[in-house]
């Protein structure tokens, strides 16, 4: 009989130690996770910091900010409880020897039959983390060019200038370009003539340009006036002239073409040839010209 009691007094103290060391681990799980929270909170303050130094707009760069953070957030969290629960389990008195390796075998599994969904998520994590790209971009991936309408952590979301919807899989994109990423750029090559002036043709390009930076409307959209580099090559029925004006992001397009027209006007207005391909149709050597032979046939007819 005291045998009995002594082993029941002992495998209550036994219980007694469990449950302690099981309360240490879940008050050491509880501290952990407060720690780990701050440190998510300023990682997040940090990155908006920078975000707000490079110019991010704030919107874009908290939605940005708090995809990633909760990605890890929910990361760590799962990563956290496993170890504790495992341990806990470990500590109560279960082999977990065997829970791991089935655990390794499920996880095996999975990753042969979704390491493409995988590839897609870390992908996108990437994407995200570096801003690489965000919605409202203009970008071309893959050799697509479009509007950027999502950015998940699996697909990009593109909507081309005809409305076609392209959806990629983070994973399968090879090749990214932002056409939009803190400033855009509309780079033109415009040809006049071969009697023409050049020098005179950059001043008319550069005060043309001046005058846009002062417009009301245009000018806020442009960083600086736009840059004439000079003559770029010699085409076929024209000299070329390249430039490129630097424009709020998305803006490229709509200073481009105002610049285009006012272009136009301008070397109307200062008799500045813009070329354009001629034809001359000959209906053989002993032919006479269409219009000769026209009037001949019309002069016979008042004739007779």
């Amino acid at each position: 009989m005291d045998v009995l009691f002594q082993q029941i007094q002992e495998v209550g103290w036994e219980i007694l130690f469990i449950c302690i060391r099981v309360l240490l681990i879940l008050l050491l799980a509880w501290f952990a996770m407060i720690v780990l929270k701050k440190m998510l909170l300023r990682l997040e303050l940090r990155l908006l910091r920078q975000s707000k130094i490079s110019g991010e707009p704030p919107s874009e760069a908290e939605k940005r900010l708090e995809t990633i953070t909760r990605l890890v957030r929910q990361a760590a969290f799962i990563v956290l409880w496993v170890v504790i629960t495992l341990t806990i389990l470990k500590e109560i008195g279960v082999n977990i020897g065997p829970v791991l390796a089935s655990a390794g075998i499920v996880g095996l599994a999975l990753g042969f039959g979704a390491q493409n969904l995988v590839r897609d998520f870390i992908s996108g994590f990437f994407f995200i983390l570096e801003n690489q790209v965000r919605v409202g971009d203009v970008a071309i991936v893959n050799g697509t060019g479009g509007l950027v309408e999502k950015l998940n952590f699996r697909t990009i979301v593109l909507r081309d200038l005809g409305g076609s919807v392209h959806v990629f899989p983070n994973g399968t994109v090879t090749t990214l370009s932002n056409l939009t990423n803190d400033w855009s750029a509309y780079v033109f090559d415009i040809g006049v003539a071969y009697k023409e002036n050049t020098d005179k043709v950059i001043q008319v390009m550069a005060r043309v340009g001046s005058e846009m930076k002062q417009d009301a409307l245009l000018g806020p959209l442009m960083l600086e006036e736009p840059e004439i580099f000079g003559v770029d090559k010699f085409d076929n029925s024209a000299v070329i002239i390249k430039g490129r004006i630097k424009t709020k992001p998305i803006r490229q397009w709509q200073v481009g073409r105002e610049y285009l027209r006012r272009i136009k006007l301008a070397f109307d207005e200062a008799g500045i040839e813009i070329p354009f391909p001629h034809q001359t149709l000959y209906f053989g050597e002993a032919s006479k010209p269409i219009d000769v032979a026209i009037l001949e046939k019309l002069k016979g007819n008042n004739h007779s």
